[in-house]
């Protein structure tokens, strides 16, 4: 099975409405159809795709209050709950990096917030690359959030003839 992501417009609802979290789990991540009827200035949909189905969602906020320059926002990540727990979140997760600096080439990171409670989504970020910047984020619904960055810039590493 191959996992690509892919832009979602904005009226292609259709591609993406049959995602579904748990119940429990529409309070970290919220719903699809929460997300295309809120209509937010610089934040773009995308898709989580094995073959040509659409298996997860994410949104990617150009303009996140929090983030620093140049950084990104990730919100609203969720894997449908048919196909939760066979990896698909950490292996999108893995591929955001190379995915982001082709659509968002002036970006050099990638920040999101999660719930302090949301114990298995921090863990499958940790796995994915995410650091822990030790800051808290008080502006969640649920309480704390902890505020987690991914580096997109892809390392240089340079090598002497003259060793």
């Amino acid at each position: 099975m191959c996992l690509s992501l892919r832009p979602v417009a904005s009226d292609a609802f259709d591609l993406v409405r049959h995602i579904a979290v748990q119940p429990d789990q529409t309070l970290f991540s919220g719903t699809v159809a929460q997300a295309f009827k809120t209509k937010e200035d610089g934040v773009d949909f995308h898709a989580i795709l094995i073959s040509e189905t659409a298996i997860g969602f994410f949104k990617i906020d150009r303009s996140y209050g929090i983030a620093k320059d140049n950084e990104l926002g990730l919100r609203g990540f969720m894997i449908d709950q048919r196909h939760q727990g066979k990896g698909h979140a950490t292996s999108a997760l893995r591929a955001l990096p190379d995915y982001l600096r082709h659509h968002y080439p002036d970006h050099t990171s990638l920040m999101l917030t999660v719930d302090i409670q949301n114990v298995a989504a921090i863990a499958c970020y940790r796995k994915s690359g995410f650091c822990n910047t030790g800051q808290l984020y008080f502006g969640g619904f649920l309480g704390p959030q902890q505020v987690m960055r991914l580096t997109l810039r892809a390392c240089l590493l340079y090598t002497s003839d003259a060793a």
